[in-house]
């Protein structure tokens, strides 16, 4: 089976010294097993994408600078009949982060969230009372890697407020509450391959700021979230991941106890592999078996 390790030409502005270089472990771990293996660009002009058994996307990290591209990527392999995982669909939906909402509306917990349309007008007293917080976080709802948020207070905020207009009139918003656990107990992520949990970790940020990405300072550590916590992470996957290879489940402790949904990543997540060593390579292995080759799979 040839497989298309999907990912950009921007990883250098994604480099960390604190996490392993996943992308080339689990080419290698894939090749070792007997796949084909080519690491793409996924706006190489150059690919010929019928060539390949499946597109996988791994970490195309520039989507979001140029989301149009990306959109007409997709529909390209579409017409081309070339498979995506994950799903083309799922892929679309999940890139702007309005897929909250439809959860949120579905039942799932989610961060309490103030939606800003492009063109909304930026009141940041009305939305510091609104979400019930003395600091409030303000993101594109089509972004990654903490582009263009920002945390703040109202002093803050109504100092930067000529600045978050102009961003507003130009693109939809999204506002939340600032978490303090985050700074303290952190953020959680639970990663699983076709729909089965694989391993968890716990983001919290370097001292001073709030972002717990990796490539922002933030660090890792591999431990086991609350049963409640996995059982809601397991629901949300079930529901809203079908056909999916991968998935990572973001979220927070609730102050009054529970998990808030932060985010359900499904199309370029770090996948935090190696704190959970070689069975999570095996995992992501046997999962993509299923996927592509089921009768070839006695697991």
């Amino acid at each position: 089976m040839h497989i298309a390790l999907v990912s950009c030409d921007a990883l250098a502005q994604y480099a960390a010294t604190n996490v392993a270089a996943e992308d080339q472990q689990l080419a290698d771990y894939l090749r070792a097993r007997g796949l084909q293996v080519s690491y793409v660009s996924w706006t190489d002009a150059r690919v010929r994408w019928e060539a390949f058994d499946v597109a996988v996307l791994k970490s195309p990290w520039d989507y979001f600078d140029r989301p149009t591209e990306f959109h007409n990527w997709l529909n390209e392999l579409d017409a081309r009949g070339v498979r995506l995982l994950n799903p083309t669909s799922i892929v679309r939906h999940n890139a702007d982060k309005l897929y909250l909402r439809d959860m949120e509306q579905a039942g799932v917990p989610i961060v309490p969230t103030h939606w800003l349309p492009r063109g909304s007008r930026v009141e940041p007293a009305a939305l510091l009372a609104e979400l019930g917080t003395e600091r409030l976080v303000l993101k594109p709802t089509v972004s990654g890697g903490a582009k263009d948020t920002f945390a703040l207070g109202l002093d803050e905020a109504n100092a930067a407020l000529e600045q978050l207009q102009a961003l507003v009139d130009e693109a939809d918003f999204m506002a939340q509450p600032f978490l303090p656990q985050i700074q303290t107990t952190g953020e959680w992520s639970l990663v699983f391959f076709g729909g089965q949990l694989s391993h968890c970790v716990r983001k919290t940020p370097k001292s001073g700021d709030f972002r717990v990405q990796h490539f922002h300072g933030g660090a890792i550590h591999a431990e086991t979230p609350p049963a409640a916590t996995v059982a809601v992470a397991q629901d949300i996957v079930g529901r809203f991941a079908q056909g999916c290879l991968y998935a990572r489940v973001d979220g927070v402790e609730a102050p009054a106890g529970g998990f808030w949904l932060m985010e359900l990543e499904m199309i370029e997540p770090f996948l935090y592999m190696d704190s959970a060593g070689e069975v999570a390579y095996q995992r992501y292995y046997e999962a993509l078996l299923r996927l592509t080759q089921p009768t070839a799979v006695k697991l």
